[in-house]
């Protein structure tokens, strides 16, 4: 029973206006009792007499006798109504009543389409915030027994052999499994998983569920539903809906809610495969293009060194490799470059250069002749790109370290000696890939115990900073910071390099940046077994 303010209607109504009225009519005295009532409220009240007291409906009962009447509602039988009071001579009140169940069920059905609503509303909410599949199924199955049902399962697809279950049953619980079963010891769920149609639950026989299906302590199922969760051009599993056996069996309308849930549901499962799919394959992408970790080759030091652009990103266009020396050569070929651009579209291209150098390592004795066949490489693919880079062949003579530096359109190499003295390779040449014809001038250099020869892109004296935010790092100041290296193994050379740039640039936005040192070890260099881990040294 509700009531709503309502002023009451005074007037000297007479028995007649009741009797002519075209709606129940109770005319109620102070005490309570009936005073008068017309035919239709005697056919709709048979218990109302008069001169006695009302006693059905019990809310039009408890009001009849009061001094200030409001008007009220309530049921009376099967059938809703509205009562309206109007203050008679006497302290009498007569009572309009005034059908309003065809109101009362558009009312109820409004606010159960509002609940609907706001349950999809609130699904969409929780399943769009993650975009991993384990958690999207637990999601489904916690709202899908929150809402729809006494617990729920959700079942995605698999090719292998297993099922994947997430559930939540009775108790709120979530649990993860997967069941050695067949879809078809379900009716109706081999359909779902491949995005069939559902089959209306009253055509399934809850005995037929199978033992895997019911949580554990749920007792015995009255009704059981399979909905399928389509996903993106495939089914991205199905939903299972279970109900006790003393809670109704779905109706039609709480079957096209769970079809609506279960569009949502899937829609969000399969944008999670999708990403752990893309996911997986850009790791593995990213695995190859990633600058590899440097290491002690054949007894010389060499270590890297490389910063994207972006912190979101982890690849770019500057790049180093270190490749061993093999049977075709004795030396060891290190390389540092430099693509124009940034991002994966940047990344991908030096994922290329670098290929094609390794193919080119047989003629890595002549720097001028692989660098000439890159440059005809990169003219002939359909990239507008070009690259700088640096080839540093490198060779073990005793105590010291021999190198050949040949640079194409890249930064000089620096040699830092370990008194301090910082000098500049005498190399230059042309870009790789605008013109078809390159030129290159290949310098020989000699490092001592303690020296090191330091290949950067132009990430690092192009760093924008320092206290206005805006000056160059510069190569002035790249050189004062090499010279404070000497004699530094060359794991620490890079990390100093790696830190005055990154404290110059204070967080500001920067070009990638990759540096590599390739330091001659100081004293005697005692080999591993292996040929090629860091081995002993003595003074």
């Amino acid at each position: 029973m509700t009531s709503s303010p309502a002023r009451p209607r005074t007037g000297a109504a007479s028995t007649a206006s009741a009797a002519t009225a075209p709606c129940p009519v109770v005319v109620i005295g102070v005490e309570g009792h009936v005073v008068e009532l017309n035919a239709a409220a005697s056919g709709l009240l048979p218990a109302a007499r008069s001169g006695r007291r009302l006693r059905s409906p019990s809310w039009l009962a408890a009001a009849g006798g009061t001094t200030h009447p409001v008007s009220l509602e309530g049921a009376v039988g099967d059938r809703f109504f509205s009562a309206h009071p109007s203050v008679l001579e006497g302290g009498r009140t007569a009572w309009l009543l005034v059908d309003e169940t065809e109101r009362q069920s558009l009312l109820e059905e409004l606010e159960v389409e509002r609940g609907r609503t706001r349950f999809l509303n609130e699904a969409s909410t929780a399943l769009s915030a993650s975009l991993n599949l384990d958690r999207c199924m637990e999601v489904t199955a916690r709202l899908a027994t929150v809402h729809l049902a006494d617990a729920a399962l959700v079942i995605a697809p698999t090719a292998r052999g297993k099922l994947p279950v997430a559930g939540c049953d009775h108790r709120g619980e979530i649990s993860r499994s997967a069941v050695a079963e067949s879809p078809e010891s379900m009716p109706g769920l081999s359909e779902a998983l491949r995005g069939f149609p559902p089959v209306p639950s009253k055509w399934i026989d809850p005995a037929a569920a199978p033992r895997w299906l019911v949580p554990e302590g749920f007792g015995e199922v009255g009704s059981l539903a399979v909905t399928p969760l389509p996903g993106h051009g495939v089914s991205a599993g199905a939903l299972i809906l279970l109900r006790r056996v003393q809670k109704a069996a779905f109706t039609d309308g709480e079957e096209v809610l769970a079809g609506l849930f279960a569009a949502r549901a899937g829609a969000a499962m399969s944008a999670a495969r999708l990403y752990a799919e893309q996911n997986t394959i850009s790791d593995t992408l990213m695995r190859e293009l990633l600058p590899p970790t440097l290491r002690h080759v054949g007894g010389v030091d060499f270590a890297g060194g490389y910063r994207p652009s972006q912190d979101s990103e982890r690849v770019g266009g500057d790049f180093y490799d270190v490749h061993p020396p093999g049977e075709d050569s004795p030396e060891t070929l290190a390389v540092l470059g430099d693509v124009a651009g940034k991002g994966l579209e940047a990344a991908v291209l030096t994922g290329k250069i670098r290929n094609t150098l390794h193919a080119l390592l047989p003629m890595a004795d002549d720097h001028g002749r692989m660098l000439r066949l890159l440059n005809n490489a990169m003219r002939t693919s359909h990239h507008t790109r070009f690259a700088t880079l640096v080839l540093a062949s490198v060779r073990r003579e005793e105590r010291h370290v021999a190198l050949r530096l040949t640079s194409a359109g890249h930064p000089t190499p620096l040699i830092v000696r370990r008194d301090g003295t910082v000098e500049e390779a005498d190399t230059n040449g042309t870009l790789i890939g605008v013109l078809p014809a390159i030129t290159t001038r290949t310098a020989h250099v000699r490092l001592a115990p303690g020296d090191t020869c330091l290949l950067f892109t132009d990430g690092v004296t192009e760093a924008r900073g320092g206290p206005m935010g805006d000056a160059l790092f510069g190569e002035e100041r790249l050189h004062r910071a090499v010279a404070e290296c000497a004699g530094m193994p060359a794991q620490a050379v890079v990390e100093r390099i790696q830190m005055v740039t990154s404290q110059w640039l204070g967080g500001r936005r920067h070009d990638d940046i990759a540096v590599m040192a390739i330091t001659a070890p100081r004293g005697s260099h005692l080999s591993a077994v292996d040929g090629t881990t860091r081995g002993r040294y003595t003074a």
